[in-house]
């Protein structure tokens, strides 16, 4: 439990949404595929005294005096990072996932550099070229789609187009896949046409650590992620990259693509990477992926598309064209309940972004709080309730909460 005394008294309107926040978290059924619960040794690393400190450069090369502490704590966390990962080279300093991947744009790219990269209806992140970000207007990216029939990667479909357009950079990595993806053909397809491959593991990066994913380390030449998903850390970004790159990525984190790191930010990554170097965390990863399989499983019982007929990692994606209810309507009625999720776009989706066809679903931070395939179940059968006709749904509503209650009540998040 936070101490939050001193917040409290100087500024109660923050106390007072902290506090709610808090209680909404214990409340509800966070099933966003991106977010997790950290423990809380991270939270009191996030809230400590290295806010305080200024350290721009890096350990043992700094711009201000009085970094010795803060030199151990980066330190510490760049070495664990390397050993979680069998990494060559890593810089924990990205504030995001988004600005890592900025970072290895600045570090490997010139102006009109074409980049190979997933649609995001397919299931890519916006940060890799998409077109309403300003990347796609320095370089120029070539689109790929998943398979129209099984909604996973073509392979042969990638390898093409990289044959046929030699982008310089090859992107892969999805924040809305629900299958293994083939690293090493990935690396055969960018020797193939001479490009570099980055993979941004982002969602995936606890199951990599944990070896319930295979790692895409020894393959790309660059493995960006986030530290907040799957990983159980704070929220912030890194990067993992071939020792030959490693001046590079650094110089492109800072100074081109930000200023200061977040050295608190740090220390908490730093433990997290210890957390995640655990037995305990192996186990906790396999939960859950059993769990994600369950989940598909009964949702597939209850008449929903799973595509892709099922999943390998953490999240199930739903086209709900079949229900007759579009993914904004389903996020609203699961929030009323106390489920939280997110529309999502679904490949080759008609619908408009702020509305979309599908949900994405992940079971990271259910696992977090102990819940198993038991409650998968039961969750499944809540949500399929939601899918239901206005009628049923508002019938069953009361009934839905009262099993959300119950579950939140078993598996507490925190204990005071």
């Amino acid at each position: 439990m936070l101490d939050l005394k001193h917040l409290k008294s100087e500024d109660p309107e923050i106390f007072e949404a902290i506090t709610k926040e808090k209680k909404r978290q214990q409340d509800n059924l966070e099933m966003i595929a991106s977010e997790n619960f950290t423990s809380e040794a991270v939270m009191e690393a996030m809230g400590s005294y290295m806010t305080n400190k200024y350290a721009e450069g890096y350990p043992g090369n700094r711009y201000y005096a009085g970094c010795q502490n803060v030199d151990v704590s980066e330190n510490l966390a760049r070495e664990r990072l390397k050993k979680l990962y069998g990494a060559e080279y890593v810089n924990v300093q990205p504030h995001s996932g988004a600005q890592a991947n900025e970072a290895v744009y600045n570090a490997c790219l010139k102006k009109g550099d074409k980049v190979l990269t997933m649609t995001l209806n397919s299931g890519g992140h916006i940060s890799h070229m998409s077109k309403a970000t300003a990347q796609s207007r320095f370089y120029e990216p070539i689109y790929y789609d998943v398979n129209p029939e099984t909604y996973e990667i073509d392979y042969d479909e990638v390898e093409r187009l990289a044959v046929e357009n030699k982008p310089r950079l090859i992107i892969t990595g999805a924040s809305a896949y629900p299958r293994i993806i083939d690293f090493k053909r990935f690396r055969e397809i960018a020797d193939k046409c001479g490009a570099l491959l980055m993979v941004d593991m982002a969602h995936i990066a606890g199951l990599v650590a944990a070896g319930v994913h295979p790692s895409p380390v020894p393959y790309a030449d660059f493995v960006t992620s986030t530290t907040h998903k799957t990983l159980r850390g704070p929220r912030g970004g890194i990067i993992l990259c071939k020792e030959k790159w490693g001046k590079k990525i650094d110089a492109a984190v800072f100074p081109k693509t930000q200023g200061g790191p977040l050295e608190h930010v740090i220390a908490a990554k730093a433990v997290a990477f210890k957390e995640a170097l655990s037995p305990e965390f192996k186990e906790y990863q396999k939960q859950i992926v059993a769990n994600s399989k369950t989940l598909a499983k009964v949702l597939i019982e209850n008449g929903f598309n799973v595509l892709t007929g099922g999943t390998d990692n953490h999240l199930v994606l739903l086209d709900l064209r079949n229900k007759h209810i579009t993914g904004k309507e389903l996020e609203e009625r699961l929030d009323s309940v106390r489920i939280t999720t997110n529309k999502n776009a679904v490949p080759f989706d008609t619908e408009d972004k702020t509305v979309t066809s599908g949900i994405r679903i992940g079971t990271a931070a259910l696992t977090t709080r102990g819940m198993k395939e038991k409650q998968m179940e039961i969750i499944a059968n809540l949500i399929g309730k939601c899918a239901e006709s206005k009628e049923k749904f508002e019938e069953a509503k009361e009934s839905i909460i009262s099993e959300v209650d119950k579950l939140t009540k078993e598996f507490p998040l925190y204990n005071d």
